[in-house]
């Protein structure tokens, strides 16, 4: 095991003890949950909320009787949620290297399932690092969704994390996770710095080097689904970091056949039909499409892809097909990908 993996064990084992104990903002959710998420969080031990370390909402809309797999799960908190969502049909899988925080998540199992009303246990935990998932014996194609909450900054090869999510993702499944990115890259003297490092900040990937690493895993379109910036709110972290900036960001990674590099135009659109309970009014895939309910929309061929290959599809109608290309997708392009990082709405990617 590395020096960091052993600094990070010990970071989230024995020196935090509960959530106030962070020295930043960095592994703090920015934004209010929506109300199912609400509603399920309110049902999970105080204790496993007490020891959560994330930095955004991991588990996206329509997930009930699927299978997930979250990594880095710490004290169980966002796996007890989606097994509250995925219901008594679905299953969770949680992975984490801290004893601490497996033995909270271990000792509340049987609470939880008590409290959600099922026969039996639909969640489980597994100690192992994130970054040698193909050693834990999961099966390869079982998981529908991968979630991790601000875990996979952590790593040291997070090249090695994709690659082994995208072969434990089935086709047309996706990887939806929140963690923490930055406007350039970390410099030496900062990645050895082990608060920096548990802080979530040493850690933090470039965003253009997240996105090339995303590709080469095989995610080929990786799409932002909220971005906001990190205040961080310590004079001496700040000192320390200087100019860089930094997001948190959650994003969704689609493991889908077909996809291109960029976004083509078939002239084709999709209407939402409704019917997802948590979005029936529209649907938001990404900060750049939300689809009101019966309203059709022109869609590049990815974003179509992604409705139509995936669980989603049965709440789309979809127009068009494959036979005419007209060249690139109007709108697309831009620098920084987060819309709050882009002055005045400009630089902001778009599809």
């Amino acid at each position: 095991m590395s020096y960091i993996h052993k600094e990070v064990q010990k970071y989230y084992g024995t020196e935090l003890q509960k959530s106030e104990d962070l020295k930043t903002n960095a592994c703090c959710t920015l934004t209010r949950p929506p109300k199912h998420i609400r509603e399920a969080l309110n049902l999970v031990a105080d204790e496993v909320q007490a020891k959560y370390y994330g930095c955004g909402l991991t588990i996206p809309s329509q997930v009930k009787g699927l299978r997930i797999l979250d990594l880095g799960s710490g004290s169980g908190r966002d796996c007890f949620i989606a097994a509250k969502l995925v219901g008594e049909s679905g299953s969770v899988v949680g992975i984490d290297m801290t004893d601490e925080q497996l033995k909270v998540a271990n000792d509340h199992i049987e609470y939880h399932r008590e409290k959600f009303g099922y026969a039996k246990s639909n969640v489980e935990f597994i100690k192992g690092n994130i970054e040698k998932l193909d050693e834990l014996n999961l099966e390869k194609g079982s998981f529908d969704i991968i979630i991790s909450n601000c875990v996979i900054n952590l790593a040291m090869d997070k090249e090695k994390v994709l690659k082994d999510a995208y072969e434990l993702l089935k086709l047309g499944g996706e990887m939806y996770f929140s963690d923490v990115y930055s406007d350039r890259r970390i410099p030496k003297n900062l990645q050895e710095d082990k608060i920096l490092w548990g802080e979530c900040l040493s850690g933090a990937l470039y965003w253009n080097d997240f996105l090339r690493t995303a590709k080469k895993a095989g995610f080929t379109d990786p799409r932002a689904v909220e971005d906001k910036p990190i205040t961080i709110e310590n004079e001496d972290v700040e000192d320390l970091v200087g100019d860089i900036k930094f997001y948190s960001v959650t994003y969704r990674l689609w493991k889908i056949e077909g996809l291109e590099s960029d976004c083509e135009d078939y002239g084709q659109a999709v209407a939402y039909k409704g019917g997802i309970d948590e979005e029936m009014l529209s649907f938001k895939l990404d900060e750049h499409h939300v689809f009101p309910k019966g309203k059709i929309m022109s869609v590049c061929g990815n974003t179509y892809n992604m409705l139509n290959k995936t669980r989603l599809a049965q709440h789309f109608d979809f127009y068009g097909n494959w036979d005419t290309h007209f060249g690139i997708f109007e709108g697309c392009g831009g620098n920084i990908p987060f819309t709050s990082g882009a002055e005045n709405g400009d630089g902001a990617s778009c599809c």
